[in-house]
């Protein structure tokens, strides 16, 4: 089987699908709009989970389960909410099958009807907060600071794997607290943690700052986000974080008694990361070759294939390379001997290409007799040998160097394709060719949405950090209320 891809500047579309099903990493689902991750990309994603999760443990967050089904009561009392995955949910109306007596064909049994529909998980604030009701009385119960793994379903029939699928793989935080100042805080410490293990991790660099009221999630007060920029310079949001006041606690009537003894609504936050990132991985490193795996995040770091012919076998390659492996568990390197035997060493280097793995280490009776091995580095494709004695602290550092050289070179990338315009005809050019907008904008939802319609470009965010002096929005020339960054988006 060919495992060529699509050239990046071709068909980045293309590419990208090639990617995902030449690497492995999944593939389409037999129901319309759905995924399949085959072992490889669920092990990528099982490390991009325990990243987040000993982080969030280090935080005081611990992990729980709720229920995939939903009443539709439950949606109804928070309208704002509901508003926003109206179009997207997946309706169970019956609870049985039977066979017709007359066709034998299986059909839906009109007597199952359920007394009330449920929604199968759009997202869990809803069925969260009915559980809080329960669970939250005084001050003394919170805060109450909740993640769930879970997998939810927003009824989507354009596939697009890993960016948009009716069924995705996430990790959702809800936690309650007592007081305005804590649940903000919290919002914004997690919008941190995204930042970190997005940046130190996965090597992408983000930007982090506040959604627009059109942008922010249905039912939020203000919505955080991450947004990193793609291979084909358009915006990816790879994370969020909700400050969702009060909203939730009155739609629920959420109350405690606090320090006072004063009843009071408790307020909230809502976050989550999801399979997503992922596709960002592919979209950020990626090349015409395929994947490029950070380190850190790489299921396999070192993968090591044996050089065999008539002056060396396996087992002679395996006794070099034992003191090595030893080396190597001790520090908990991922490493894989690829012991494939019928297989050309050609196939195997362009398969393990194909599958990012960040350093290949080829061994063969020349190697052996100069106490060498050869090494190829995947994310510039530098040769070289190195000596057997020294190679445990080469390799660790090789991968240290390979991890940082990924996210410099996506740093790179996003820094030059950032512009900051004044001018909207200059802004509209920018827009078309792709790339990331710094200007201002007068905060009217007039403007933002006149933009939207003549470019598709939208508010990524508007960044932390404001420089509005003199500055005037790029549509109406008045006077900006923020600074934000506009970009095409997937």
């Amino acid at each position: 089987m060919s495992k060529s891809i699509t050239l990046k500047n071709e068909d980045y579309s293309r590419w990208y699908t090639d990617i995902i099903t030449k690497a492995e990493l999944a593939d389409y689902g037999p129901v319309k709009g759905t995924m399949v991750i085959r072992p490889y990309g669920f092990s990528i994603w099982e490390n991009v989970k325990s990243e987040f999760d000993d982080q969030f443990k280090k935080t005081g967050h611990i992990n729980a389960y709720f229920p995939l089904f939903i009443p539709k009561s439950f949606f109804a009392k928070e309208a704002q909410h509901i508003e926003g995955f109206a179009k997207e949910c997946a309706v169970v109306t019956h609870s049985r099958l039977k066979t017709d007596s007359k066709s034998g064909k299986l059909e839906v049994d009109p007597e199952s009807r359920l007394d009330e529909e449920v929604i199968v998980r759009p997202t869990s604030e809803t069925i969260i907060w009915s559980m809080y009701k329960k669970w939250i009385n005084s001050y003394r119960d919170l805060p109450i600071l909740i993640n769930q793994w879970a997998n939810v379903v927003r009824w989507e029939m354009r596939t697009r794997l890993f960016l948009r699928t009716s069924e995705f793989l996430w990790q959702e935080g809800h936690t309650a607290h007592a007081t305005e100042s804590e649940a903000k805080e919290e919002a914004l410490k997690i919008l941190n943690i995204y930042k970190y293990v997005v940046e130190n991790v996965l090597a992408i660099p983000v930007i982090t700052g506040t959604k627009s009221d059109s942008e922010k999630f249905a039912g939020a007060v203000e919505t955080y986000s991450i947004e990193a920029m793609m291979g084909d310079k358009r915006a990816l949001q790879a994370g969020t974080s909700h400050y969702l006041g009060q909203n939730f606690a009155k739609a629920f009537n959420v109350k405690f008694q606090n320090e006072d003894n004063n009843e009071q609504f408790v307020y909230a936050t809502s976050w989550g990361v999801s399979t997503r990132l992922i596709g960002a991985l592919i979209m950020v490193h990626g090349d015409n070759i395929g994947l490029r795996l950070p380190p850190k995040i790489a299921p396999i770091q070192i993968v090591f294939i044996p050089i065999i012919n008539k002056n060396t076998n396996l087992e002679n390659i395996l006794k070099y390379l034992k003191n090595l492996f030893v080396k190597l568990d001790k520090k908990n390197i991922r490493y894989h001997i690829d012991k494939r035997e019928k297989v050309s060493p050609g196939f195997k280097f362009n398969e393990w290409e194909m599958k990012g793995i960040p350093i290949r280490v080829e061994i063969g009776s020349k190697d052996i007799c100069e106490s060498k091995l050869f090494i190829c580095r995947r994310d510039n494709q530098e040769k070289s040998s190195i000596s057997i004695k020294t190679a445990d602290k080469e390799l660790i550092k090789l991968l240290e160097l390979i991890q940082n050289n990924l996210y410099k070179q996506a740093l790179l990338f996003q820094s030059q394709n950032t512009y900051t315009i004044n001018d909207y005809l200059e802004f509209k050019k920018i827009i078309k060719l792709g790339g990331f907008v710094k200007c201002g904008w007068d905060g009217t939802e007039k403007s933002e949405l006149s933009i939207k319609k003549e470019t598709k470009a939208t508010i990524r965010c508007i960044p932390f950090n404001q420089n509005l002096k003199n500055l005037k929005c790029i549509f109406s020339e008045l006077p900006a209320k923020y600074e934000v960054i506009f970009s095409k988006a997937y």
